[in-house]
C-alpha cells in the first residue's frame, strides 16, 4: 500500500484558501482533513473531534512536552496545534491529508515533512485582495489595513512552497490543486515499490 500524501495549504486572509480547501475536499472525498487541537472554548455548533479537538491547557502542554504535535503555536492566549499521531496513522493507511495552516506553521511542518505537498493560495492581485477583504463587511478599516500588511509578509514566504495556486475563480483554483496532487502521486520517487512490483511480476510471468 502506498503511503498517503500530506497536502499543506496556506494563503493570506482574503485569498479564499478556506473556500478552495472546502471545495477541494468535496471534490475529493477520499482526502481527509487534518483536525487541529486547541485550548480555546468551543463556539456554538462546534463539535469535539469534528471542528477541533478541544483540550484543557494542561493536556495540551503535556502533548507539547511529549512531542505529540507536528506543530503548535499560542495565539491570543490559546494554544493551537496539529496532533502528530493522527497524521501518521492516516498517512500509513494510504490516506491523503489536507492541512490548512498559516505560513509559520507550514514552515515548521516542512522541517519534519519535507516530502509533503506545499501549495500557497494567492489572490490575483493585492487590489483584488483588498476588495475581497472590504467586501466581507465584517472588519473595520484599520483591521483591513492590518490584514493587508500581514498578507504582504505572508506572500513573501510563498517562494518557500512547492506550488502556487492563483485563486482567480474558485473552480479554477480547485482544479489546479487537484492537478498538483495527481502529479505528485505520479512522481517516480513515490512509486518505486510499484515499479519493482511490476518488474518482478513481469519476470515471473516470462519464466512461467
Amino acid at each position: 500500500m502506498r503511503r498517503g500524501c500530506l497536502i499543506v495549504v496556506s494563503g493570506p486572509s482574503g485569498a479564499g484558501k478556506g473556500t478552495v480547501c472546502g471545495e477541494f475536499l468535496r471534490s475529493c472525498p477520499e482526502v481527509a482533513y487534518s483536525i487541529s487541537a486547541t485550548t480555546r472554548a468551543p463556539r456554538e455548533g462546534e463539535q469535539d473531534g469534528v471542528n477541533y479537538y478541544f483540550l484543557d491547557r494542561a493536556a495540551f502542554e503535556r502533548m507539547i512536552a511529549d512531542g505529540e504535535l507536528l506543530e503548535w503555536a499560542e495565539v491570543y492566549g490559546n494554544y493551537y496545534g496539529t496532533p502528530l499521531k493522527k497524521i501518521e496513522e492516516k498517512l500509513e493507511a494510504g490516506t491523503d491529508i489536507l492541512l490548512e495552516i498559516d505560513t509559520q506553521g507550514a514552515m515548521n511542518v516542512k522541517k519534519k515533512f519535507p516530502q509533503g505537498i506545499y501549495a500557497f493560495i494567492l489572490p490575483p492581485s493585492m487590489a483584488e485582495l483588498e476588495k475581497r477583504l472590504r467586501g466581507r463587511g465584517t472588519d473595520a478599516a484599520e483591521v483591513v489595513a492590518r490584514r493587508l500588511e500581514a498578507a504582504a509578509g505572508e506572500i513573501a514566504v510563498a517562494k518557500e512552497y512547492g506550488y502556487i495556486v492563483v485563486n482567480d475563480k474558485v473552480e479554477n483554483a480547485v482544479q489546479t490543486l487537484s492537478s498538483i496532487v495527481a502529479a505528485e502521486h505520479a512522481r517516480t520517487d513515490r512509486n518505486l515499490e510499484t515499479i519493482e512490483a511490476i518488474i518482478n511480476g513481469a519476470g515471473a510471468g516470462e519464466e512461467a
